[in-house]
């Protein structure tokens, strides 16, 4: 047996396995509470007068469902493969291995138990109570301790980026995470935050924004830099300029919360400071995503039958234009029309669905086949098809939600000649109603395209071992 077979049967790829199953079907649930949110938009009466059933208390479902059911898992998935495979060596930590699996999934259930019956903090993608919140901090020390333990115990000398940006991520979101959730509780489900006013909303922000920083963009860029070379069959195109994007991202994502509170409370060079560092944050973004696209140098022709790298570059670009239009919407005369529109909505997801779902699903084909003994997914087809309706679905959500939140932002503010306003607040809800519809549809079609990747999952993993041979490429 050669070495690398040797080292392919040491690895633990049982927790890999678990958490990119877990993966499929939490994103499937997340999803679908979107989708019937959506659909309450468009349809009030969807909510049936059920407390647990109404949009406010769906929503914080919907968001904690996809970042910390969906998102959080693919991150487990990627970063205990990835760690392995390039520190040669299997993960560290014995027990708190399945810990980190079980425990999550029993936050991630009691997420789903808790908050459609009310109990909450009310505080943005932070909304679990006290008692989850510890239970959160625990298992993601146990998290840190596998992943850097196996670092530490790593056969390589060198560290490859990829998991640079899996520890930056893993100690910032420990950080945030625990100094945002300080509170004083004064019963098993409720509990009251140690700051106040002004200091509380900062916190929050700073909290709020950099979850989207470390978590959704630093953890998926570790993704990226591991699954793009491999699906490519390429090298990284500068790996000096991934060390640049990384030091550049890491030092001024923690600076641009407060550009969520321009013309609020917060004292106003605050607001500067986060507008200056958003707008900075372009230069680090985009020369990550020049990388990643640029990779594909000597391979742009896989672009034609490969439908997982598809979904990857179809990733990066959905990067780079969320990381343009971010620090524009952060400038104050911008954000004066676009806070608290729809526009903010779209920006969200054309990260959120073009950004993270998509490099995830197509990390996610990559390994699938791998993790289960098979050349390859069951069906190349249904990937395609899944890569068409992934990327339709989003670009009409996101465009219905841009046009929607710049007529918002433009109606908000117009006035007549005598200075009174020219729309009443329903008039901009009403008009706003045609392209809730087409965000539904959209959210409809994202939705049957992640059913298409559960059903291509299933089929491989159910396969006999090595029964799904490799497809030969076309010659050029």
């Amino acid at each position: 047996m050669s070495q690398e077979h040797q080292l392919e049967h040491n690895y633990n790829y049982t927790v890999v396995r678990q958490f990119a199953l877990v993966t499929i079907l939490w994103g499937i649930v997340g999803m679908s509470v979107g989708v019937l949110i959506a659909a309450q938009l468009v349809w009030p009466q969807l909510n049936f007068d059920t407390p647990w059933l109404t949009y406010s208390r769906l929503r914080p479902l919907h968001t904690n469902a996809v970042i910390f059911a969906f998102g959080v898992s693919a991150l487990f998935t990627s970063s205990y493969y990835v760690v392995q495979r390039t520190c040669k060596t299997r993960l560290f930590g014995g027990l708190l291995v399945p810990f980190t699996f079980w425990g999550w999934q029993a936050i991630i259930l009691s997420a789903i138990i808790t908050l459609p019956l009310g109990y909450t903090t009310s505080k943005e993608y932070a909304e679990l109570e006290w008692p989850i919140d510890i239970a959160i901090a625990i298992v993601w020390v146990a998290y840190a301790t596998v992943f850097f333990g196996t670092l530490i115990k790593r056969n390589t000398s060198h560290i490859y980026v990829a998991n640079w940006f899996f520890g930056g991520f893993i100690l910032t979101v420990a950080v945030l995470h625990i100094v945002n959730s300080m509170a004083i509780p004064v019963s098993l489900g409720k509990s009251y935050s140690i700051y106040s006013g002004a200091v509380d909303a900062m916190v929050q922000w700073w909290y709020g924004h950099n979850a989207v920083g470390f978590l959704l963009t630093a953890g998926f860029l570790g993704m990226m830099y591991y699954f793009v070379p491999k699906q490519a069959e390429r090298p990284v195109y500068s790996y000096r300029l991934s060390i640049v994007h990384f030091w550049g991202l890491i030092s001024l994502y923690i600076w641009a919360g407060p550009h969520h509170l321009h013309y609020t409370a917060l004292p106003d060079w605050t607001q500067s400071v986060g507008m200056v560092m958003s707008i900075l944050l372009f230069v680090p973004s985009w020369g990550g995503m020049i990388n990643g696209i640029m990779t594909l140098s000597g391979a742009w022709h896989k672009l034609r039958y490969d439908p997982i790298l598809r979904f990857l570059i179809v990733s990066l670009s959905f990067y780079g234009m969320s990381t343009f239009e971010g620090p524009m919407m952060a400038i104050k005369t911008v954000n004066a029309l676009s806070h608290y529109t729809d526009w903010t909505i779209g920006h969200v997801h054309s990260g959120a669905l073009g950004w993270v779902a998509m490099v995830t699903i197509g990390s996610l084909y990559h390994l699938i086949p791998k993790l289960f003994g098979q050349e390859r997914m069951y069906s190349i087809k249904l990937i395609n098809v899944h890569f068409w309706l992934a990327t339709i679905g989003t670009v009409l959500y996101i465009v219905a939600m841009w046009i929607s939140g710049v007529m918002q932002g433009l109606m908000w503010r117009a006035v007549n000649s005598d200075g009174t306003l020219t729309y009443s607040f329903v008039e901009t809800v009403e008009a706003s109603h045609p392209f809730y519809l087409v965000r539904f549809i959209g959210g409809v079609i994202i939705v049957s395209g992640m059913w298409l990747m559960a059903y291509n999952t299933y089929k491989t993993v159910t396969s006999p071992k090595s029964s799904l041979k490799a497809i030969s490429q076309p010659a050029l």
